[in-house]
């Protein structure tokens, strides 16, 4: 009714030159132009009585619905997190509803106008209750677990065992994996860090990234460990003889031997020389008539040492690979506190983006109220015929999208919570699916002091990646020192002393024509004979005292020595370990840029993220003061609904750049931690990097 008054007086500067020619022309002009003007007054002064008619009405239909506003800006999703019902929108063809909606109660418009009694996002939980700091390192007891080493008839007897072949976690049932864990918990973000770090499998694989490093060390020790070996045996063999004078006419030539020996031999952890000793013992017996003690016993003992004198010789290069295995397993330790770090990070990341979710969804449930409140008003509005049907549908059309986005934020929030669970992993009732948490702080964006300076020092002391390639630059320097000692050419000394005896059975032997040879027994033929027998007789015991009067002995020396003509493989091993030494170094080099790159961009990242949250603050409260102005202007019909949801648009835009802001400020707090290294320190969680060098007790000499 209005628009067709302000059309009418749009269009009559038009039309009254058209009738002044004429009119000023007829008789009684004058009388005709006050007449006309008494005729306009009156029918405008009556579309005003109507229109005011009409708006009144419409209000009082609106505020005789129990619970119902004129504006848009009540509640009218339900209370709970779920999907609203399809009939929220309201009619979706332009026809009146046969029954108002309801919504809920009246808001002032000196308020926020999407800030309403909605429903709660958060779930329904229960505190966690305190965490104590998490050991973040392996414990002795679960490494000399996992050191341990079962006894041989352990081995022998449960090595093929089926049992103990199939690891418990392939062995999934079905009604364990319909299980999950329905009571919610609250929890902070140093409680969520302290049960993941505690509980998260993956944290707990990368723990033992260290141990098993450290048996690379122990690996490394273990070529000093002394070698025992032992040999018992026994053998006969049966010949035919092929000459009289082996067994004095018998057909078989019988021999039969006993064997028991022992050896050990060491690497010298200080000379780098190999030594040996070997005690080796023999029984022997025949049936060759010459074999002047039969039985016998013969023990011997050898003492020998390979030692190097110019490659590979003395003690740094005999625990080379030792320094090497060290500095690998401090690299080990150091990787695994920056994957603390990078695992601190992602969780509280994590954490904070279900406080954005949760946030996110409550704009947009904020925004589908209104939407819906506003067709509730335009529904009336088009009944009454104050409205044109496309007013509603377009207010419907907001209020569907509107929806839309709150289903999106559910499923972002459902998602934003899964991961939440799935890296904490608090599981107390040993469940398939862990707890959901819902967390208990907010961003609170509070300016932090920036300092480049001191950001650049800790994180050149603390950031875990530079002490770990520092590490591995000691290495690859070590590596260098190796190839420069194997250009050398190989000179070994070889020495060897041994000693030796025999006892057994004597026999006399005839001297067989023999002059100056002293007679000292009488062989037994037809008729005896003089002869002679060896001063050996005895048992085993009486050999064993023989072999330390060192009476029979014998010893070797040698020198050994070689040399490639043109030694090219080792002047190219050492020439790669070189190359691969300053390409470290010049990656070391390169990750202190990068190190700078990130703390800067962290640093700026932390100041404009405070800067953005201050920002849209402000343009929240801004887009809120307009969109309460906007709607004052819609209630008495100087707006129009598309006017409206522009400013609802805006507003809802600001309030999620608000909610984005201060959930970024948050997560670059951490990234500023991060940064430095000191990310863990931060939430007093510390990581003690251990000694490997642990030297056992035979690679003291």
């Amino acid at each position: 009714m209005k628009m067709k008054v302000r059309s009418r007086t749009y269009r009559r500067p038009h039309i009254i030159p058209e009738q002044a020619h004429w009119r000023s022309s007829a008789p009684g002009g004058c009388v005709w132009k006050s007449l006309s003007r008494c005729v306009g007054v009156a029918m405008l002064a009556g579309a005003l009585a109507v229109s005011c008619v009409f708006v009144f009405r419409t209000r009082a239909d609106a505020q005789a619905m129990p619970g119902t506003m004129t504006v848009p800006g009540t509640a009218a999703v339900p209370a709970t997190v779920g999907a609203p019902p399809s009939s929220a929108l309201g009619p979706v063809t332009g026809v009146a509803p046969a029954a108002a909606e309801t919504v809920g109660p009246h808001i002032s418009y000196t308020a926020n106008p999407l800030i309403s009694n909605q429903g709660e996002v958060k779930l329904k939980s229960t505190p966690v209750g305190r965490q104590e700091t998490p050991n973040v390192l392996v414990s002795p007891s679960e490494t000399q677990t996992l050191e341990h080493t079962p006894t041989i008839p352990d081995v022998v007897l449960h090595q093929w065992s089926l049992t103990r072949e199939i690891p418990e976690e392939s062995i999934f049932s079905r009604a364990y994996m319909l299980t999950r864990d329905e009571h919610a918990r609250s929890i902070s973000l140093k409680e969520a860090i302290y049960l993941a770090l505690r509980n998260n499998p993956a944290v707990v694989s990368a723990s033992l990234e260290p141990v098993a490093s450290l048996q690379g060390v122990r690996g490394s020790w273990a070529v000093f460990d002394p070698d025992l070996s032992g040999q018992v045996g026994v053998s006969k063999t049966v010949d035919p003889t092929t000459s009289i004078l082996e067994t004095g006419g018998g057909p078989a030539y019988l021999q039969k031997e006993y064997i028991w020996n022992f050896a050990a031999t060491k690497t010298l952890a200080t000379t780098n020389g190999v030594l040996g000793v070997n005690f080796s013992n023999n029984w022997y017996s025949t049936n060759a008539i010459f074999q002047a003690v039969n039985p016998s016993y013969t023990p011997a003992i050898t003492l020998s040492l390979d030692q190097p004198l110019l490659r590979n010789f003395g003690n740094q290069f005999a625990t080379i690979n030792v320094q090497i295995s060290e500095s690998s397993q401090k690299q080990a330790q150091f990787n695994y506190e920056q994957q603390l770090n990078d695992f601190v990070l992602k969780v509280g990341t994590d954490y904070w983006n279900v406080v954005r979710a949760e946030e996110n969804l409550q704009v947009a449930q904020r925004a589908l109220a209104v939407a819906q409140d506003l067709v509730r008003q335009n529904t009336i509005s088009v009944k009454v015929g104050v409205l044109a049907p496309l007013a509603l549908k377009e207010a419907q059309s907001e209020a569907a999208t509107d929806l839309s986005n709150v289903y999106q934020a559910q499923g972002a929030l459902e998602t934003a919570r899964t991961v939440l669970a799935q890296d904490v992993m608090y599981n107390p009732e040993h469940t398939f699916l862990p707890a959901m948490l819902e967390p208990v702080e907010r961003p609170h964006p509070e300016e932090m002091p920036i300092n480049d300076e001191l950001s650049l020092e800790h994180a050149m002391m603390y950031r875990p990646e530079l002490a770990s390639m520092r590490e591995l630059i000691r290495s690859l320097l070590l590596q260098v020192k190796y190839a420069e000692n194997q250009v050398l050419p190989q000179f070994n000394i070889g020495a060897q002393f041994g000693l030796t005896s025999t006892a057994g059975a004597v026999i006399c032997n005839p001297t067989f024509g023999l002059t100056g040879v002293p007679l000292n027994c009488i062989v037994p033929s037809s008729p005896p004979t003089r002869g002679v027998e060896v001063p050996f007789k005895g048992l085993y015991p009486e050999a064993l005292d023989r072999l330390w009067s060192f009476e029979f002995y014998n010893y070797a020396v040698v020198f050994n020595f070689e040399r490639p003509l043109s030694n090219d493989a080792a002047k190219s091993a050492l020439a790669q370990a070189k190359i691969a030494y300053e390409q470290q170094r010049l990656n070391y080099r390169d990750l202190i840029s990068s190190i700078v790159v990130d703390v800067q961009s962290a640093l700026n990242g932390l100041n404009a993220n405070y800067k953005s949250a201050q920002a849209a603050k402000t343009a929240t409260q801004f887009a809120a003061a307009s969109l309460h102005d906007e709607r004052e202007r819609f209630r008495v019909g100087m707006a129009t609904t598309h006017d409206l949801l522009q400013y609802i648009d805006s507003l809802v835009a600001a309030e999620g750049n608000e909610v984005n802001a201060d959930v970024n400020f948050e997560i670059s707090k951490l990234q500023v931690r991060h940064s430095e290294g000191t990310l863990l320190r931060a939430f007093n969680i510390q990581f003690v990097p251990t000694n490997p060098n642990v030297r056992p007790w035979y690679a003291r000499f």
